[in-house]
């Protein structure tokens, strides 16, 4: 494994935006659902690996970042989350719509060169625009790939693709893995790694609390494994997507909650072993 800057703490910083919604808005109310999810008295704080959050210094709830201006939404961000990385302190992001990831990782390319990313979602999100909005959820990655601001690109759960999708992909270089083919036993990276987690990777029969529906996605336990299995170093991480006007007896909210546990012990873990 590289060895990176030590890391103080995981701080996690909740993102309520959602204005490059395309079908549905929602996704702004998520970071307290997630939290709720996260600190449900029907579950525990320890993670899978033996780690009590409850008792861990290693990590950190700094709230939400509150955005001023939509117009100037990225610049807010991206100025937000380089402040934190600054401190030697990395980030797990609650959105929002996946549009936050792009202003995240243009501050984390800067304290992350060679920064790899595994997405997990049903749509590779690489369209050059939707709806003629060049910033929409469904345009981050064209985005990130078109600034090179990242190494590599792999995408798992991708079932939802466009020819204008596959296009971009190829274009960039993006490793696209769709369900069709079935998930990957072995996620490998050298270096620094960025987790962007889109809910509506899993199929919605395990995820209700999403606006685009699509079958044939991941299991809860398909993307436990990625979380605690791929070889990398973890120092970032985004839960995007839930929007909690269409979950059902606080389902997603809890299986999100639960991703967001794993997610801090893996970077707790993974930022001692450097």
């Amino acid at each position: 494994m590289t060895k990176t800057a030590e890391v103080t703490s995981i701080n996690v910083l909740g993102i309520p935006f959602d204005d490059n919604s395309s079908f549905m808005f929602g996704a702004a109310q998520a970071p307290s659902m997630i939290r709720e999810g996260f600190q449900s008295h029907a579950s525990n704080m320890c993670a899978e690996n033996g780690l009590d959050l409850s008792e861990s210094p290693g990590w950190e709830d700094i709230g939400d970042l509150e955005i001023d201006d939509s117009y100037t939404a990225f610049d807010e961000i991206q100025s937000h989350i380089t402040g934190i990385l600054k401190q030697n302190n990395n980030l797990v992001v609650l959105g929002g719509d996946h549009s936050i990831t792009y202003p995240v990782i243009r501050a984390y390319a800067q304290k992350y060169p060679g920064l790899s990313i595994l997405h997990l979602d049903a749509h590779p999100d690489l369209y050059d625009s939707l709806d003629g909005n060049s910033q929409s959820h469904a345009s981050p990655f064209a985005r990130i790939m078109e600034k090179d601001l990242v190494s590599r690109l792999v995408q798992v759960g991708i079932r939802s693709i466009t020819g204008h999708g596959r296009e971009q992909a190829e274009k960039f270089g993006v490793e696209v893995f769709e369900m069709k083919d079935g998930i990957p036993d072995n996620i490998e990276f050298e270096g620094p790694v960025y987790l962007s987690l889109d809910i509506d990777c899993l199929d919605p029969a395990f995820a209700p609390g999403v606006a685009h529906y699509e079958p044939g996605g991941m299991s809860v336990r398909d993307v436990l494994t990625i979380i605690q299995q791929f070889k990398g170093q973890l120092v970032g991480a985004d839960i995007v997507e839930l929007n909690p006007a269409r979950d059902f007896n606080g389902i997603t909210n809890m299986v999100c909650g639960k991703f967001l546990k794993e997610i801090i012990a893996r970077m707790i873990s993974d930022a001692k072993a450097v």
